[in-house]
């Protein structure tokens, strides 16, 4: 026989109002109906075989787990039956002595040194490890020993004495199905065995009364089913509980993945919110700078259109405060006491006159035709100029020094507001030098892969740096921010100085197209980097510094830049050399290229976004072409992987921007070089 199972623990609730019905057996439906909506099927039913109480399937597997459990559980409860079971089983000696004294040694010796003996040994065997795969077997074993003893009693009492020890063994029956705590299937066993015993002493080595053996068979049979009816009930009720609390473990299982799972997803939610909210934040910062730079460029945009305003009318009084003086200087004697004060306002009219060009500068509409020039022969010129000389002598405190870039790039400018933009930053940084300190002048060529942040944001090229910095005051961070309006100064009165020198600075390279920085802290002082876009093209008049005969040749390169504007500067270069080139603007591309068309040296960029950067593109260029020759261009100093690439066997490393002399050397000295 087998019971159903089904397990569900979808809670099903009845309307209230169908439990306030009246009358006998609706009222007794009613509550059964409730009973069983509080009690699903799982509750009241479990996958076991209605007669061995074995786990069915797909349950099976749980038997074992059950049995450790089950005698787990019970093992305190059994030690404490074993013990209470000898002390009863002993105690009953008594009863002995009284009704048959005869016998009463016998009984003594079963009780004494048989029985209670063995149920304590079994109790002190429960602390070992060999009792727990025996302990049901054992269990059986010390029920069969206990009721063999009584019946051994009955077969050596007199009559009528040995009719009324069959209570012993019920007595048995009740330890044995319910506090020794054994399985059913074998506590049964041990019933039906005593059982079998008594009939054989009762019927077979025993003269009983018929009346009696009917009387004494009734009670003896029906106690021992009743006790199975026991037994079965505690055995099934701690399987039932112990198939609920699996099923339950499992469930809280998977409620704990789903929590696990669920929190996962918030973590993950909640650091891509607070990845939103820090894009959100800077992109907030970001509008409130540029809003600032909009805000200050429509402001200069303004003041810039006055100066012009302003600058065209003072053009036409200075006219005649520059030219007259001249023409009456001509007429008038040497010794004349009226040439020295029309030499002042000559000398006047040509001070006002540039600072209307200051203002001409300002308003943008002053700049000259843009020359191709280098920025070392500028501040070269400069150095040497009266200018410097006259500054250095009204600030004999000042060491002005330099250090130019050999190899530096061309910009495109107007020279005489450029000059006149690094002659304002020097005097500036000469009247911050209260005391004694430097003034260093230096240029470089900088390759901006990625845009820098700083007073403005730098974005990607080539560009030449010239620097001014100054061990001064320094300037206050307030200040910073208003330091190229017009007219805004911080000067002494007295001192030199309009509020126009900054402005005209800041013009002069906006017109370049280029960018200025500015670092600045009290006490320490400043440093302002010009940022001017380089061109390609050569300075007029001035002798080139690469002689591309020598460097000629007729080789396939390949060119790997992400960047447009780099990757045809390169080839342009190399064409020029006689070069047969190609480009590439990813290694990926780089690699489907080389598959059909090899070359004889490529020149890879070092950092290429989004894909593979240069030294992983030369990898993978290694495993198609091994020995294949390389250069490296990069805008960055030397790094780890620019020293791994050229591990893995590539060349020169040029860093941007770079020259076509640098470049043609480089190509040439690789592919001239011996790789064995």
């Amino acid at each position: 026989m087998t019971k159903a199972v089904r397990f569900d623990i979808t809670s099903r609730h009845r309307p209230e109002s169908d439990a306030t019905q009246t009358g006998g057996g609706k009222l007794f439906a009613t509550n059964q109906t409730k009973a069983a909506a509080e009690d699903p099927p799982a509750a009241r039913a479990v996958p076991i075989h209605g007669l061995t109480l074995r786990f069915r399937e797909p349950y099976a597997g749980l038997e074992e787990s059950f049995r450790r459990e089950y005698l787990r559980s019970s093992m305190r409860h059994i030690r404490l039956s074993l013990i209470l079971g000898a002390v009863f089983y002993a105690s009953f000696g008594i009863l002995d002595a009284y009704l048959m004294p005869e016998e009463k040694y016998f009984a003594w010796f079963i009780r004494f040194a048989v029985v209670s003996p063995a149920l304590l040994a079994v109790a002190g065997l429960t602390y070992s490890r060999v009792f727990r795969p025996y302990s049901q077997p054992l269990m059986a074993a010390v029920i069969v020993l206990a009721g063999g003893g009584i019946i051994a009693m009955i077969l050596v009492a007199p009559p009528p004495i040995n009719h009324f020890y069959y209570a012993g063994v019920i007595l048995v029956f009740m330890f044995g199905y319910t506090y020794f705590r054994a399985g059913f299937v074998w506590a049964s066993l041990g019933g039906w065995v005593l059982v079998v015993l008594y009939e054989i002493v009762a019927v077979v080595l025993t003269t009983t009364p018929t009346p009696v053996l009917v009387s004494n068979n009734f009670f003896f049979v029906g106690a021992n089913i009743v006790g199975m009816i026991a037994c079965h009930g505690i055995e099934y009720d701690a399987r039932r509980h112990f198939f609920l609390s699996h099923l339950l473990a499992v469930e809280k299982e998977k409620v704990s993945r789903i929590n696990a799972d669920l929190e996962a997803r918030v973590e993950v939610r909640t650091h891509q919110l607070k990845s939103i909210n820090r894009d959100l934040e800077q992109e907030i910062e970001t509008r409130k700078v540029l809003s600032a730079q909009l805000e200050q460029a429509e402001k200069m945009e303004a003041v810039g259109s006055l100066a012009a305003g302003v600058a065209h009318d003072l053009n036409n009084i200075l006219s005649g405060l520059v030219s007259y003086p001249e023409l009456v200087l001509m007429d008038l004697p040497a010794d004349s006491p009226l040439r020295e004060p029309i030499l002042t306002i000559k000398n006047s009219g040509e001070k006002a006159a540039a600072m209307v060009q200051d203002l001409l500068t300002l308003a943008r509409r002053g700049v000259a035709d843009k020359t191709v020039l280098n920025v070392n022969a500028l501040v070269e010129d400069y150095l040497d100029s009266p200018e410097c000389q006259l500054l250095q002598a009204s600030h004999p405190q000042v060491r002005i020094r330099s250090d130019m870039a050999e190899d530096l790039l061309n910009v495109l400018a107007s020279p005489v507001h450029l000059a006149k933009a690094l002659m304002n930053l020097v005097a500036n940084a000469a009247e911050a030098l209260l005391v004694e300190g430097d003034i260093l002048i230096t240029t470089a060529n900088r390759y901006v892969d990625q845009p820098l942040q700083g007073f403005e944001t730098v974005t990607e090229g080539e560009y030449v740096v010239l620097t001014v910095q100054d061990t001064g005051v320094g300037i206050a961070a307030e200040d910073c921010q208003r330091i190229f309006e017009p007219f805004f100064t911080k000067k002494a009165l007295g001192r030199s100085g309009t509020g126009l020198g900054m402005s005209v600075v800041w013009f002069t390279i906006k017109d370049l197209g280029g960018f200025v920085d500015i670092h600045s802290v009290e006490g320490q002082g400043s440093r302002f980097d010009l940022y001017m876009p380089v061109t390609r093209r050569n300075v007029a008049q001035i002798a080139r510094r690469v002689t591309i005969e020598d460097y000629r040749g007729s080789e396939r390169v390949l060119v790997v830049d992400d960047v447009v504007d780099q990757r045809e500067i390169a080839a342009s270069m190399l064409g020029k050399l006689g070069y047969t080139v190609a480009t590439a603007s990813s290694g990926e591309e780089a690699l489907g290229y080389l598959e059909n068309h090899p070359v004889d040296i490529l020149v890879l960029d070092m950092i290429m976004e989004p894909g593979i950067d240069g030294c992983e593109t030369y990898r993978r260029v290694l495993q198609q072409h091994p020995g294949q020759k390389a250069i490296v261009a990069s805008g960055y100093a030397e790094t780890d992987r620019v020293r791994e690439i050229r591990r893995l066997g590539a060349g020169a490393y040029l860093k941007k921007p770079y020259t076509l002399e640098k470049l043609a050397l480089a190509v040439r000295q690789e592919l001239e070089r011996d790789v064995n």
